[in-house]
């Protein structure tokens, strides 16, 4: 029991997590709700934090004199954010370890006031050959603006905790 809690004898407690391995099924396609949308702060706040200097980010006049006609959102808080919202339905409390992330793309911009929603698809799952208690999930992350258009896909391989044992 975490501290702070108290709970009485007769309350079932349940407590918001991600899937355990033989929970994630392949043919299943998880919507990650609410969706997100971006702000021009956080374009601002993400690419300074994250020292990007590049003007198609930063620079509003610069970015008008583009194809784009508008600053783009940093793909880099895509990405972040696509994962991000996977978290509560997926991983949280039963990731042991993000082991990569592969076949990123963005085919399509995304500008302050698009709404990104996020769906995950599991491509694969295997137990962990080193890990005993432990399986390895891909997970293809889907996030679209909010006329359906994709703006970015990327491939997720986690190390997840299995199903512990029934301690009766």
């Amino acid at each position: 029991m975490r501290s702070g809690w108290s709970v009485e004898v007769s309350e079932r407690i349940i407590e918001q997590r991600g899937l355990y391995y033989e929970e994630f099924d392949t043919a299943a396609v998880y919507r990650h709700t609410p969706g997100r949308t971006v702000t021009e702060a956080d374009n601002v706040l993400f690419t300074t934090l994250t020292m990007n200097t590049q003007a198609l980010h930063l620079d509003a006049a610069f970015a008008e004199s583009t194809e784009f006609g508008q600053r783009l959102i940093n793909s880099m808080w895509t990405l972040s954010t696509m994962v991000g919202s996977s978290v509560a339905q997926l991983t949280q409390g039963t990731l042991v370890a993000q082991l990569g992330l592969g076949d990123i793309a963005f085919p399509a911009p995304l500008f302050a006031g698009d709404t990104l929603s996020t769906e995950t698809r599991v491509r694969e799952k295997r137990p962990s050959s080193s890990r005993p208690g432990q399986g390895i999930v891909v997970l293809e992350h889907t996030g679209r603006k909010q006329d359906g258009t994709v703006v970015a896909r990327a491939t997720r391989t986690a190390l997840v905790r299995m199903r512990p044992a029934d301690p009766s």
